[in-house]
């Protein structure tokens, strides 16, 4: 069964593509019963000004309770995860079964890097003509730290 899954999967690269308009894309596309696995999740861009982007994370991050919740993503991937949840119907069943077809990856996994990989040209950073910043970089401002650093 997971060798017809990887080969129905579609690997979109998600380094120079907008957040918001790439996890609606895909959003539907899930939602359309299609596999989904995104890759190099830490190079997808953000637009607005780095400090206000920064300054409302941070802000966000302390909404909750430190040992009972609600618990919010520092990482680049489980970033991309939660935005493109937000746009599913995730406590129906159909928004389940889309979430189980998705699959987020900080870079480029040794079992895709054969695999054809597509972009999403709608998302792309060049259609932005103001600033932005990657997630990686967010992330690193609110407290990620990748292992071996």
């Amino acid at each position: 069964m997971e060798t017809s899954e990887e080969q129905t999967s579609t690997v979109i690269d998600a380094s120079g593509l907008i957040l918001g308009r790439m996890a609606s894309i895909v959003a539907k596309r899930l939602l359309s019963e299609e596999s989904i696995t995104i890759v190099n999740a830490e190079k997808t861009a953000l637009s607005g000004k780095r400090l206000s982007r920064v300054k409302e994370a941070r802000a966000f991050l302390e909404i909750g309770h430190p040992r009972k919740g609600p618990f919010h993503p520092r990482r680049p991937d489980q970033i991309v995860q939660k935005s493109i949840r937000g746009m599913l119907p995730h406590r129906q069943p159909k928004g389940i079964m889309a979430l189980k077809r998705l699959q987020v990856f900080l870079s480029m996994p040794d079992e895709f890097k054969n695999a054809p990989v597509e972009s999403i040209p709608e998302a792309h950073i060049s259609r932005l003509k103001g600033s932005y910043l990657t997630l990686g970089e967010l992330a690193k401002e609110i407290g990620y730290k990748q292992v071996g650093e």
